[in-house]
């Protein structure tokens, strides 16, 4: 059984371990165009769940499905978001072990095992998306006779006044690219003759796996950055109420998986926001502005909020939050509460859309 050189090993781990940008990046976009919606919808496939370009186009999407009799896009009901992460985990050690055994055999076999698992993956996304777009509801509010509105799997497709629009995602071109440096680690080097001097040492050739394989994986974690960015106080509209967040005191921040931003102009915007839906299942990390070091972002998770009677807030509820409790009930004459407890409250007082005229001088 003929070995692996070192260069097809780290060409083997390289291809490995780019799989695991697959966890942490949509696999696949589909964005629908139209006159009424000139900035688009559209949703991202990940390796286990479904969610929108924007907040709340999955909802808009399910609402509009709705008419024409579609079911909705419930990515529980999705088969193949169930196994994948599974499927593609047992690659990456798949190919590990390959680089570890050193056996083309092994490297062959993984190769076609990666590619029977993406041919598969495909398949099984294509009788969902047939389904979904053929199987219509016998009472549908529009019905055209014989049209069906299945998505295209890739490339661009006309339905009705929506141009539907399918492509690979940063993790899908990433498991391409895997794939290719896989095939390329199977294909052999034309021999040359060269002087011993140039031959790589072994310890050498090790040290360039191991130093290969953290860069890898600290650009995979990187891609799961949670860290807030600084508020654009003065320069960001609220993405609840769009006023402008002006009072560095307040405010707040939600950073989505992909890593996108939305800002507030106050903690019950960030509430309301967070209660919808599509940010439950999509968000990463929640930042609220220090009352006591205004502009410094803490965890809404471990941060402590108090809710000061009257007027206190852009929004006019009142919510801050600070780092710590102590001496808070004496200093602002109310007792601490937690982010659950915030979310609570907001979900019962629903917040304003619009500022009250006393807080329009936040909005200069």
């Amino acid at each position: 059984m003929r070995s692996l050189s070192v260069r097809s090993r780290v060409l083997t781990i390289a291809a490995a371990l780019l799989l695991l940008v697959c966890f942490v990046t949509p696999l696949w976009r589909i964005q629908l165009q139209a006159p009424q919606y000139p900035e688009g919808l559209g949703m991202l496939i990940r390796i286990n769940t479904i969610t929108g370009l924007a907040p709340t186009d999955l909802d808009n999407i399910n609402g509009l499905n709705h008419y024409i009799g579609m079911k909705r896009i419930e990515p529980a009901a999705v088969p193949v978001l169930h196994y994948m992460p599974w499927v593609v985990g047992g690659l990456v050690l798949f190919g590990l072990a390959t680089a570890l055994v050193g056996r083309r055999a092994f490297l062959f076999a993984w190769i076609a095992s990666y590619g029977v698992a993406g041919a598969a993956g495909l398949a099984e996304f294509y009788a969902w998306s047939y389904d979904y777009g053929h199987n219509l509801a016998s009472d549908a509010v529009i019905k055209v006779p014989g049209m069906s509105y299945q998505p295209p799997l890739i490339g661009s497709k006309q339905l009705l006044n929506f141009t539907a629009s399918s492509w690979p995602a940063v993790g899908g071109w990433v498991a391409v690219i895997a794939f290719i440096v896989a095939v390329v680690a199977l294909l052999p080097l034309r021999r040359r003759a060269r002087p011993a001097a140039l031959r790589v040492p072994a310890p050498v050739a090790l040290h360039s796996i191991a130093v290969l394989m953290v860069a890898v994986l600290l650009s995979a974690i990187g891609c799961r950055r949670g860290d807030p960015l600084p508020i654009a106080y003065g320069g960001a509209d609220c993405d609840v109420c769009r006023m402008r967040i002006s009072d560095d005191r307040y405010g707040g921040e939600l950073v989505t998986q992909t890593g996108k931003v939305h800002e507030f102009d106050s903690i019950e915007c960030l509430a309301h926001y967070s209660l919808t839906s599509t940010a439950e299942r999509d968000v990463r990390s929640l930042w609220v502005s220090d009352f006591d070091h205004p502009g410094h972002l803490l965890p809404a998770g471990s941060a402590r909020f108090v809710r000061r009677g009257g007027p206190g807030s852009p929004m006019g509820a009142g919510w801050l939050a600070i780092a710590s409790s102590a001496d808070a009930a004496k200093r602002f004459g109310a007792a601490p509460v937690t982010w659950a407890e915030v979310r609570a409250d907001v979900q019962r007082d629903a917040v304003r859309t619009s500022h009250a005229p006393e807080d329009e001088s936040h909005a200069s």
